[in-house]
C-alpha cells in the first residue's frame, strides 16, 4: 500500500481541478482496504476521478483512491472478473484479445469499474448492468467482504444498489460475455470512440455529463435552447459542442464549476419546469 501526506489531487480529477488532500492512500488489496478502513473514521473514496466534482481546494480528509492499483484482471472462459480499480477500457481490451464481446460500448468510457458499476455507467447501445453477473463488496456495517448477483443489485439509469449504500464499497466484479471475432469486436469499439468523440468536448477538461436525462426530455438541447452555449463563469463553460457538458478552459475551480451547474438548472427550471439531477459526484 502506498501512502502519501498533503498530495495533490488535480490529476485524478478529470476537470484537471487543482486541490489537494491532507492524506492520500493507494490499496493494493482487501487486506489494504480492510486496515485503511479500520484505522480511517474519516475518508473519501475516488476511483479514477471522471464523474467527480472537487469543490474544495483544500481537503483535511484521507483520500482512498483507485486509480493505478486495485486492478487486476482475469479472464476465465466467457467471464471478466475485474478488480474495483481497474479502467473499463482496461478490461474491454482485454475481453477484445481473448474473443469476448459484450463490453464494446463501454470501451471509452473513461470509468474505474467501481465507478462504473455505481453509477450504472452507459451509453445509448447499453448499460454496464446488462453483462454484470456479480459484485463483491465490503459491507462496513459488519466490516465483512460479501457478494451479490446481478438481480439483487437494483441497477436503474446511473444509479445502484451501491450509490445508494454509502456503506458498501464494491472490490471485484464479475462480468458475463459472450464468444465473437476479435477483429469484429475491434471495429465495434473504435466506431463506439469516433461516435463519442464526434460529439463530445474531448479537447478541454470535462467529466461527461453534467446532468442525469430527464424523463421525455434531453438536457443538451433544453440548455441550447437557453442560448446557454459557451456561457461561462470564471474558468468553467458550457460547452459549445455539446451543451450537456461543462468544461475547464480556463483554469476552473470546483465553486466556477458549481455557479454554473447551479445557473443553468435554474435557467431550466424557470423555462421548462424541470428540475435538473446532477449525474456528477459532487465532494
Amino acid at each position: 500500500m502506498k501512502v502519501f501526506d498533503n498530495y495533490e489531487l488535480t490529476s485524478f480529477n478529470s476537470y484537471r481541478l487543482k486541490s489537494t488532500c491532507k492524506k492520500a492512500l493507494f490499496p493494493e488489496s482487501e487486506d489494504d482496504l480492510f486496515e485503511i478502513i479500520s484505522n480511517n473514521e474519516k475518508y473519501l473514496l475516488i476511483g479514477n476521478g471522471n464523474n467527480i466534482l472537487l469543490s474544495k481546494e483544500y481537503y483535511e480528509d484521507t483520500f482512498i483512491i483507485f486509480n493505478g492499483n486495485f486492478d487486476s484482471i482475469e479472464v476465465s472462459d466467457k467471464i471478466i472478473i475485474a478488480e474495483a480499480g481497474a479502467s473499463l477500457e482496461d478490461i474491454s481490451n482485454i475481453a477484445m484479445i481473448n474473443g469476448l464481446s459484450g463490453l464494446e460500448p463501454f470501451y471509452d468510457i473513461p470509468s474505474s469499474i467501481g465507478g462504473g458499476i455505481s453509477m450504472n455507467a452507459g451509453t445509448k447501445e447499453g448499460e454496464i448492468k446488462d453483462i454484470v453477473k456479480k459484485v463483491r463488496y465490503l459491507d462496513l456495517s459488519d466490516m465483512k467482504f460479501k457478494e451479490l448477483e446481478k438481480d439483487v443489485i437494483d441497477f436503474q439509469y446511473r444509479n445502484s444498489y451501491f450509490q445508494n449504500h454509502k456503506d458498501k464499497i464494491v472490490t471485484k466484479v464479475w462480468f458475463n460475455l459472450n464468444k465473437g471475432n476479435p477483429v469484429d469486436i475491434y471495429k465495434r469499439m473504435q466506431e463506439t470512440k469516433s461516435r463519442r468523440w464526434e460529439k463530445q468536448p474531448r479537447d478541454f477538461p470535462n467529466c461527461g455529463s453534467v446532468f442525469k436525462r430527464p424523463p421525455g426530455k434531453f438536457v443538451g438541447p433544453m440548455i441550447e435552447e437557453l442560448g446557454l452555449k459557451g456561457y461561462s463563469i470564471g474558468g468553467a463553460k458550457i460547452s459549445e459542442k455539446h451543451a450537456g457538458f461543462i468544461i475547464n478552459y480556463n483554469g476552473a475551480t470546483g465553486d466556477d464549476i458549481l455557479k454554473l451547474i447551479e445557473y443553468v438548472r435554474s435557467n431550466v427550471q424557470k423555462e421548462f419546469g424541470i428540475e435538473l439531477e446532477v449525474e456528477q459526484r459532487i465532494i
